[in-house]
């Protein structure tokens, strides 16, 4: 469990680390996103998916009611991996630098013999809030 933490706190560190780059202010971790980012990694490995099904009603489950945007990432292996990764591509990278986003959750699952057509074994999720 300790090492999921530090590999989530790293994805945030990382994340936190480009907008700082471009002179946006750092994101403060929220546990209902991150409780919403890390059961839809896990849905992702056991139920063999990769996309974005339901983030208003995932986030609403948790108790946020703020506007949210997501990242989702499979088979990097490493926080740095993932976030180069979504730096890489466009869509990804607009939410990282989104001036309006003000806080995060990051959610990761590792699914070491994932027997699924998808066998990416390490799934990510990020979620940006904006608090209302």
């Amino acid at each position: 469990m300790t090492e999921t933490i530090d590999l989530l706190k790293r994805v945030w560190d990382l994340t936190n680390n480009e907008r700082r780059q471009h002179q946006l202010p750092d994101l403060t971790f929220n546990w209902e996103l991150a409780w919403a980012a890390m059961k839809h990694s896990a849905n992702m490995a056991n139920q063999d998916f990769f996309d974005h099904r339901d983030l208003e009603n995932r986030v609403r489950s948790e108790g946020y009611q703020g506007s949210v945007g997501e990242n989702i990432y499979a088979g990097g292996s490493t926080a740095e991996a993932v976030v180069n990764g979504w730096m890489d591509s466009p869509g990804h990278r607009d939410n990282i630098l989104n001036p309006q986003y003000r806080e995060i959750g990051v959610g990761y699952f590792f699914l070491e013999n994932d027997p699924g057509s998808l066998n990416y074994r390490y799934y990510w999720t990020q979620i940006f809030g904006i608090p209302r």
